[in-house]
């Protein structure tokens, strides 16, 4: 019988939260940097937009923050963060939607809808020129997956989860998880060429200064000096 893998806190998770609820400035660092990337790229797969997905972690961080005495190690540091950034991530895509359906409903000559930016506020240094257009098709293919299928290949393929992983964060069933990746790894086969396959992983990077930047922004928000 298949053993699937049981997402429980390490040890260390369980130290830091430990750590963090007491108001310790470095666990609460510990915390952002490790997490930062994986949290930025699963809330970009549900809105489409940089800036917009870096203002959904820092909302994760803080509300987590507020609640860190419920975190028990039922699931992993990774998960239990992941969770509430989608939850985040899909509030907000529903209040975008409604308010987009209103303003659709309002007579035709009095409103017209401004279009929502797909890709904000480019700041990645961490890119080299070369890998930028290649980059950019990787990004490109992602954002135009339908939704059911975006967040499962950017939690398989670019994040690297395992198939367990992704059925309990998204909490589907593996065998779901297999087919909305199946599908959504032959609509991206159809926009890029095979060879640019291994710099999956270097898609929407969020390290060196982004991740600086938005460890800054959290710190002081939770009322940490510098």
């Amino acid at each position: 019988m298949l053993q699937l893998h049981r997402d429980v806190a390490a040890p260390d998770d369980l130290d830091l939260a430990r750590r963090a609820q007491a108001g310790d400035a470095e666990a609460f660092r510990a915390i952002l940097r490790r997490h930062n990337q994986k949290l930025y790229r699963l809330a970009r797969s549900i809105v489409r937009n940089d800036s917009e997905a870096e203002d959904i972690v820092q909302e994760t961080y803080v509300t987590a923050f507020a609640h860190l005495g419920t975190f028990r190690g039922e699931a992993s540091l990774a998960t239990w963060l992941s969770r509430i950034a989608i939850n985040e991530a899909l509030g907000r895509l529903r209040k975008r939607r409604r308010q987009t359906a209103l303003i659709s409903d309002e007579p035709a000559g009095d409103a017209h809808i401004i279009p929502f930016p797909l890709n904000a506020g480019s700041d990645d240094p961490e890119r080299t020129m070369a890998q930028r257009q290649i980059l950019a098709l990787v990004e490109q293919a992602t954002d135009a997956l339908p939704d059911v299928y975006r967040t499962v290949f950017v939690a398989r393929v670019i994040e690297g989860l395992s198939l367990e992983e992704t059925a309990d964060l998204l909490r589907i069933k593996p065998q779901t998880v297999k087919t909305r990746l199946h599908r959504a790894r032959a609509l991206v086969r159809r926009r890029l060429d095979e060879q640019i396959g291994p710099l999956m992983l270097d898609a929407f990077p969020f390290a060196g200064r982004r991740c600086e930047r938005l460890t800054a922004a959290v710190m002081k928000r939770l009322g940490f000096g510098d």
